[in-house]
C-alpha cells in the first residue's frame, strides 16, 4: 500500500482546529493518546472497527476511536489533533466510504499498517430496497456467499453506490475480523499467537450470533420491514427479508412525498407492523410514517455508537436486542 505523507494547508488546518478537538479513548483502558504508549496503538474509525480491535488485540493494544459515542458518524470531521494522534498510531482500522474525511485523513497519513474493512469482504450496492429472493428480472438469484439478492418486481434505486454497512452481517463482520486478524499477526508478530487466538474466538462469538439471527427469523408472519435509512440490507439479505428503507443510504436524506405513500401501500399489503427508527438520528419522519399509517415504531439500531440509550453495553449484545426487535416487527415465533 501506498503512503502518501501528510500535506494538510494552513487553511485546512484551521478549519479542523475550528471543529474542536473531542478526540475519544473510552475503547481504551486510558485516556493515553495513541502513538505514546508501550502497545500496539491503533486508531479506528468507529465504534465497530474499535469492536473488532479490541476483542482481537486483548490486552496488547490501545484503541483509540475517531468517533465519539452518540456522534453520527457518516458526519465526523477529523481534527487538527486526530490527524496528529494517527500519524503516531501503529496502525488504523477504518471502513473506507463510509466516513470520506476520515477515508482522506488516512490516506494521506503516514502510519505505517492501514486496514480497510471494505477490502476485506465484498461490498454490495443497496438503495432503498435490499434483500428479498428474487432479482428484479423476477429469477431466484444468489450470491457466491449463499444470500439471496434484491427482490422481484420492485424498481430499484442505487443512491449511495456501494453500501458500507457490513457490520450488521454477523457472517460478513466475521470475514472483516478474520482479515484484521491476520494484519495485526503481521504488523505486531510478538503476539500473532494471542491475535489468533482473540480471532478465533470471535469469530465464534459472530457464528453463534449468525445462527441465533437465523433460527430466530425462521418462523415469521412477514419478511418486510421498514427502516429510517438504508443500514440493514446486508442484514436483510443474509436471512431472506427485505428492507424498505424511507432514505437511502444517507440518514440524513428526505424522502419524497411519493416513497412516503408507496411505503404506506406497501406496509398495509405485506403485513408490516412496525417502522424503526435509530438513536442517533431524528426519529420524526419515522413516527409521521407510522402515525399516518396506524403503525408502531421500535428502535433498530446500526450499531455505529454505543450510548446510554443503547440496548446493550456491546456489539453482541445489541445486535441480541435487534433480533428480539426483528422477531417482535415480523411476527416471529
Amino acid at each position: 500500500m501506498n503512503v502518501r505523507r501528510p500535506h494538510i494547508s494552513a487553511v485546512a488546518l484551521a478549519a479542523v482546529t475550528a471543529l474542536g478537538i473531542g478526540t475519544l479513548s473510552a475503547c481504551s483502558s486510558d485516556g493515553a493518546a495513541a502513538g505514546n504508549t508501550d502497545k500496539f496503538d491503533v486508531v479506528a474509525s468507529f465504534y465497530p472497527m474499535a469492536y473488532l480491535a479490541e476483542q482481537i488485540g486483548g490486552e496488547h493494544v490501545h484503541v483509540t476511536s475517531l468517533t465519539q459515542p452518540g456522534q453520527e458518524p457518516h458526519d465526523l470531521e477529523i481534527s487538527a489533533k486526530q490527524t496528529a494522534q494517527l500519524e503516531e498510531s501503529d496502525a488504523a482500522l477504518y471502513l473506507k466510504g463510509l466516513q470520506p474525511t476520515v477515508d482522506e485523513a488516512i490516506g494521506q497519513s503516514p502510519v505505517k499498517t492501514k486496514i480497510d474493512a471494505a477490502t476485506l469482504t465484498s461490498l454490495e450496492e443497496h438503495g432503498t430496497e435490499a434483500g428479498g429472493h428474487e432479482d428484479e428480472h423476477g429469477e431466484d438469484e444468489h450470491s457466491e456467499d449463499g444470500h439471496a439478492e434484491d427482490e422481484h418486481g420492485h424498481e430499484h434505486t442505487h443512491e449511495g453506490g456501494e453500501d458500507p454497512h457490513i457490520w450488521l452481517d454477523p457472517v460478513k463482520y466475521a470475514e472483516v475480523a478474520e482479515g484484521v486478524g491476520k494484519a495485526f499477526e503481521k504488523a505486531d508478530p510478538d503476539h500473532a499467537g494471542d491475535y489468533r487466538k482473540n480471532t478465533a474466538a470471535l469469530v465464534g462469538t459472530l457464528t453463534d450470533l449468525d445462527k441465533k439471527f437465523e433460527t430466530g427469523l425462521a418462523d415469521r408472519k412477514t419478511d418486510v420491514f421498514i427502516t429510517t435509512h438504508a443500514a440493514f440490507g446486508y442484514l436483510a439479505e443474509r436471512y431472506g427479508l427485505t428492507e424498505e428503507a424511507i432514505s437511502g443510504l444517507d440518514p440524513e436524506s428526505e424522502p419524497s412525498g411519493a416513497r412516503v405513500k408507496e411505503l404506506q401501500q406497501m406496509a398495509k399489503a405485506d403485513g408490516v407492523t412496525t417502522v424503526f427508527y435509530e438513536t442517533l438520528v431524528s426519529d420524526r419522519t419515522a413516527k409521521t410514517l407510522a402515525g399516518d399509517a396506524g403503525l408502531e415504531t421500535d428502535v433498530l439500531d446500526p450499531l455505529e455508537g454505543i450510548t446510554d440509550a443503547s440496548r446493550g453495553d456491546d456489539y453482541v449484545q445489541v445486535m441480541e436486542a435487534n433480533l428480539k426487535a426483528l422477531q417482535t416487527a415480523l411476527g416471529a415465533k
